[in-house]
Parts: structure tokens; C-alpha cells; sequence
């Protein structure tokens, strides 16, 4: 049976690497993300005023008939101390194979997890300046890590994607004190996907990370930061053994051309539980959030996104409760497929241990690729 060109979308990540590395000749691409904001988020990953919000420096090849890599190196504009810092980083170093039989698939090195909805793509893609609160608290923003992946690709009409990934746990746990085993942590995903008629279609998911090093809680992690008059987070902010993600995305182009007319809406919940020795069956940290995004025209999409987090902030053998609203608007300008302008209001509100949060931030992003660069996911 045939599958729909818009189900082919969905497909593995080698599909999505087809146009960027056809030939074994090297692939390169760049990204330019800069932007400035009225005020830092809570849990924000861009700073006060004019910033790097990314550079991304990519390159990748087939490597024979029967094995593809890439390696991205990235660096972006925190804050620390007070003022800002540039920091980079190797967000992927990885080689796949192109000719395993069955639907099957493995990769190694460095490499995006493959958790929700957003992870496994990188964060200029993605249709708000800053990532959901989900992200920016159980997964530092960007998860990315050493390991050992094997997805497998089920042969049918329906897309099916399912894998499991063996991960050094160093960059969920920087800090993480003592022995830590080589592989402090693993997760397992599945995703289902499909099309209705010419006009729509969709996407299911459930991830699974079970992280064997945690840190002891976000309250000692920030007061060591404190202690060495550093203020920006590294890893995971709020951190436990168990992490489960479910996500869905709808989207439906009137006439079925998605360049012209386009709605999407897409949404996430997830729960950390375990938080350390102390937690009973009630101590777990959730985030969920729902974004809606129209295409109104073949330049110009604007987006709404509604997003909550409820912690159990662990305080030794006992537990403090802490809640975040966050509402997104944004205008975004399209002129070319390598560019984006985009204009955005959030507000945040604290509902309790959240003293830092922005009643309202403004964030002005613009974005600009050079090169070639992968197909962007569903």
C-alpha cells in the first residue's frame, strides 16, 4: 500500500536528512538567531536586552552507501554574573546507518533526544522564541546527550515510529556529585501519525526518560550557582528518576496547500515523579501547554500559546509547592524560506514561589540560514 506524500512527511529522521546531504560531497549550513527582549523570563533562556539567541554551524555527508553523519556546533548568549556571556557547545556528533533492513535504524555519538514533540528538532525552527515551560524545566530547553540509538520504522500505511535510546546522562546532570554509572539514563518513544483526506493531518506521541543520576532538586542546585555567583542553569532545572511526555499535533491546510493556508495545534503534558528519597505518591512536578499557530498568509503566521508548571520543589525530607502561568503572542514575518522576523508578547504569572517571574516581556527575534539545512520535522 501506497503511503500519502503528506504521511512520507512524517517519516524517519533519514528522510529528513535527504535534502540535506544527497551526495557523499560535505553539506554545510548556518544559522543566525539574534534577538533583544524588554525583560528575562522566568526559566527563560534569552536575556535582557539585544542578544545571540543561537548560532548553529552544521555539517553533514553520506559517508558510503551505507552510513550518513553530522555535526553541529551551537553557541548562544546567556547571563551570568549580571552580564551577558557568550557559551558554546557540540549539540550533535553523530553516525547513522542508511541500509538496515526491517525499518530499522541505529545511531551513535551525540545526538537530540528523541522525546515530545519539539525535542529532536532544533530551536530555530520552532514557531515561539522561546520553548514551552515543559522544556525549559524538565529537559534544560534543549536536550541533546551522548548515546546509542535504534528506532525502528513499521512497514504500513499508518506511519509508526518507535525507538530506544542508551544516554551518558552528562548533560541532563552536569552537577550531578559522585560516581555516576556510563549510562545514567535511557528513554523509549513511540509515535504514530497519518493523514485525513488532502486537507489534514496528525500525530501522536509518548515518551518515556528514566534518569538514574538525578540531581538532588532545583532549590540546592540553584544555591550552589549562588555560592559561585553564577546565575545561569546548566541540565535539567527540576529534575527526577521518571519523566513521561505525551503530545499530539493537528494540522489542517485549507485546499491542501500548506503554503498558503495553514493551522496548527499542538500541545504536551508531562510529569516527573520520583523526586528524590523523601517524595511520596503526591510529590511530582507537571507542565502542559497548548499552542495554536495560523498561517494566514504565504508570508505571515501569528500564534497563541497557553502554558502552566506545578512543582514540588524538595527541600531535604520535605517539599515546597510552586506554580507558573505563561501566556505567548506572537507575529511572525516570513519573507523567504531562510528568514523569519518575529515579534512576541508573554506574560507570566506567579502562583506562588515564582518572585522572579516577568508580568509582561516583549521579544523582537530575527533568524537567517545560509546553506543547506535539514527538512524541518512534522
Amino acid at each position: 500500500m501506497k503511503l500519502k506524500l503528506l504521511t512520507l512527511a512524517l517519516a524517519t529522521p533519514l528522510l529528513a536528512q535527504a535534502q540535506f546531504a544527497k551526495s557523499d560531497a560535505l553539506q554545510w549550513g548556518l544559522v543566525l538567531d539574534v534577538g533583544a527582549a524588554s525583560r528575562e523570563l522566568a526559566l527563560g533562556a534569552r536575556p535582557q536586552g539585544a542578544h545571540l539567541g543561537g548560532l548553529e554551524l552544521g555539517v553533514a555527508s553520506n559517508l558510503g552507501e551505507h552510513f550518513a553523519g553530522r555535526a553541529t556546533l551551537a553557541a548562544h548568549s546567556h547571563s551570568h554574573d549580571g552580564k551577558k556571556k557568550i557559551e558554546s557547545e557540540l549539540e550533535e556528533a553523530w553516525i547513522e546507518t542508511r541500509s538496515l533492513p526491517a525499518g530499522l535504524q541505529l545511531r551513535g555519538g551525540r545526538m537530540l533526544a528523541q522525546l515530545g514533540y519539539l525535542n529532536e528538532q532544533h530551536p530555530h525552527a520552532d514557531d515561539f522564541s522561546e520553548r514551552p515551560l515543559l522544556y525549559r524545566s524538565f529537559l534544560g530547553g534543549h536536550y541533546f546527550d551522548n548515546g546509542l540509538r535504534l528506532s525502528w520504522t513499521a512497514p504500513t500505511a499508518l506511519y509508526w515510529r518507535s525507538g530506544i535510546e542508551l544516554l551518558s546522562g552528562s548533560e541532563l546532570n552536569p552537577d550531578a556529585e559522585g560516581a555516576r554509572p556510563s549510562i545514567a539514563a535511557w528513554a523509549a518513544n513511540t509515535k504514530l501519525g497519518g493523514d485525513i483526506g488532502r486537507s489534514q493531518s496528525w500525530q501522536l506521541g509518548l515518551s518515556y526518560l528514566r534518569n538514574k543520576a538525578p540531581g538532588s532538586g532545583a532549590h540546592e542546585h540553584e544555591e550552589a550557582h549562588e555560592e559561585e555567583g553564577h546565575d545561569h542553569a546548566h541540565g535539567a532545572r527540576y529534575q527526577g528518576r521518571h519523566l513521561w511526555i505525551v503530545d499530539g499535533v493537528w494540522k489542517w491546510s485549507p485546499g491542501g496547500n500548506n503554503g498558503v493556508q495553514q493551522l496548527r495545534l499542538s500541545g504536551e503534558l508531562a510529569q516527573v515523579s520520583r523526586l528524590n528519597e523523601f517524595a511520596g505518591s503526591g510529590d511530582k512536578h507537571r507542565s502542559a501547554y497548548l499552542a495554536a499557530v495560523w498561517r494566514f498568509s504565504p508570508q505571515w503566521e501569528t500564534g497563541l500559546r497557553v502554558d502552566s508548571l506545578s512543582l514540588r520543589e524538595p527541600h531535604g525530607d520535605h517539599f515546597h509547592s510552586a506554580k507558573l502561568r505563561e501566556q505567548t503572542l506572537m507575529l511572525a514575518w516570513k519573507p523567504s524560506h531562510a528568514q523569519s522576523l518575529r515579534l512576541q508578547y508573554s506574560r507570566q504569572d506567579d502562583r506562588g514561589g515564582f518572585d522572579a517571574a516577568a508580568k509582561r516581556s516583549v521579544q523582537l527575534q530575527y533568524i537567517v540560514s545560509f546553506g543547506a539545512h535539514g527538512a524541518h520535522s512534522f
